[in-house]
């Protein structure tokens, strides 16, 4: 299967990977066949990319980073929290997020486990969910992230466990923002910013006295907005002053938010959200947490479209863990022309690279069917 822009894809393309809402209820099924009104759909619903069948590559096995059924739990364990905490008082807050965080625990115990037994380099765009609220599902992956972050700096068990519940907590914060602001189209006011903003302090407060979390979780809340030059905030830390845990959120922080659609510009791939940390890194984002990032994320996910240095033209096929920028690539084009299709694997041919990825399916291979 192919990974494409939806905006690209032709009508009667058949859908090579099923699409779910958040609670777990299959909306497409694979091979479900996309007209019109259901592409309109998908985009109105922030879906830029999906998967369609493809001859060429039909045989390419795309995996989800984390089970269906784990992921719509965990998507529902942090939806009802939040829902929760929007609606009740400060007192009552407290109590939810108390209650709260020994269920959250587990659930980041069940992540670490299926993060640690998979070989897979970490790729949410194979994970197609339709959700409610941007706030649960950002939670969620920058959870994710940050514990593929944590796991490949060879964190203990115990600092694990506290990135994970500070990572599901980062945003809590922005249950006090009106949703109106939150979901705003346009640009924000500076008043309206600063509310924005407040929501890094209304965390850190939220969580600082609950008996069940740790304080460096509070902090987690409080800093991962901050940044090495001090030009973060709310208290413009600088390098040593911030935690390693904020600069690893505020690092999966920013990748999941430029490469998930919002209501006021579209989804970056995820070799473009690489080139915003590394543009940052020395300056905004620690250079380790970067390069961190880089060895276990999928840069290049499995079904895009890439070319390479020498003009070929292939699919991704498989990933080579800890080198994200070089995986196996299925040459389909040499030269412009059809080629019969062959694996070249980039780690073993260092003089090639990806030079740039292409979402724009070609209709007369889709329609081979």
């Amino acid at each position: 299967m192919r990974l494409v822009a939806t905006t690209s894809v032709e009508e009667g393309a058949l859908l090579g990977k099923a699409i779910y809402n958040d609670k777990g209820q299959v909306l497409l099924n694979v091979g479900a066949r996309l007209e019109g009104k259901i592409l309109r759909r998908l985009e109105e619903f922030g879906i830029d990319y999906i998967y369609i069948k493809d001859p060429d590559t039909d045989d390419i096995i795309v995996k989800n980073s984390i089970s269906d059924e784990l992921r719509v739990n965990a998507i529902m364990t942090i939806g009802d929290t939040f829902k929760q905490i929007q609606l009740d008082t400060k007192v009552s807050q407290t109590f939810v997020l108390e209650k709260s965080a020994r269920t959250f625990k587990k659930l980041i115990s069940d992540l670490l486990d299926e993060l640690q037994r998979s070989k897979e380099l970490l790729n949410l765009l194979s994970d197609v969910f339709l959700h409610d609220h941007y706030i649960f599902s950002h939670s969620l992956n920058v959870t994710l992230y940050a514990l593929a972050i944590g796991i490949e700096m060879k964190l203990t068990p115990k600092e694990l466990e506290q990135l994970g519940l500070g990572a599901i907590l980062h945003d809590v914060g922005k249950m006090n923002v009106p949703e109106e602001i939150l979901s705003k189209p346009g640009k924000l006011t500076a008043e309206e910013f600063q509310i924005i903003k407040a929501h890094a302090e209304d965390g850190f407060q939220m969580l600082r006295n609950i008996p069940t979390v740790p304080l460096i979780v509070a902090h987690c809340a409080f800093q991962h907005h901050e940044r090495l030059n001090g030009g973060g905030y709310p208290r413009g830390l600088k390098e040593d002053e911030i935690h390693l845990f904020g600069k690893i959120l505020g690092v999966a922080d920013v990748f999941d938010a430029v490469t998930s659609n919002r209501v006021y510009r579209p989804a970056m791939l995820p070799h473009e959200g690489l080139e915003i940390l590394y543009s940052g890194a020395g300056s905004l984002f620690d250079p380790k947490v970067v390069d961190a990032f880089r060895r276990a994320v999928a840069i290049y996910p499995v079904g895009l479209t890439v070319i390479l240095s020498d003009g070929r033209k292939g699919v991704v096929a498989e990933q080579n863990p800890g080198l994200s920028e070089r995986p196996v690539v299925r040459i389909l084009e040499e030269n412009g022309q059809r080629v019969e299709p062959y694996h070249l694997d980039l780690k073993s041919s260092l003089s090639l690279m990806i030079v740039s990825c292409d979402t724009i399916i070609k209709y007369e291979y889709a329609n081979s069917y």
